[in-house]
């Protein structure tokens, strides 16, 4: 058994199989979640886990060269949009509707219970060498 790190089995099965240039989608409650990639829903009630809680435990697994978000977060959710901006070594901003056409090439798609607006990103794994 694991001691620390993501210990849900899905989840870090799911990490282990990811690649250079893979895209993770972390997502709130709301977002559709595109038919294809594999799908690990974390969501258990609305705020839990949060997309903060989540993003931080990725973000400690992954090598992470960037992000890609809905550029709306900075109006309607400035808390998210702070968290990303401080997070990731590179953000690049979109409309919502793009970000959800690109989420559909996602390896992997993260559910949290997130239940705040634009709560969204799109990560594109780097390799650690």
């Amino acid at each position: 058994m694991k001691k620390s790190g993501i210990l849900n089995r899905h989840l870090a099965g799911a990490l282990a199989e990811l690649g250079h240039g893979d895209t993770v989608l972390v997502c709130d409650a709301g977002m559709p979640v595109p038919a294809g990639p594999r799908v690990v829903d974390l969501a258990f009630r609305a705020g839990v886990p949060s997309f903060a809680e989540v993003l931080d435990g990725l973000l400690a697994e992954l090598v992470v060269e960037g992000g890609t978000a809905a550029h709306e977060v900075r109006e309607a959710n400035p808390a998210a949009a702070r968290l990303l901006r401080d997070s990731l070594p590179a953000l690049d901003l979109v409309r919502h509707e793009e970000l959800k056409g690109l989420s559909a090439a996602a390896r992997l798609v993260v559910r949290t219970g997130e239940a705040t607006p634009y709560a969204n990103v799109l990560l594109r794994c780097g390799v650690f060498f």
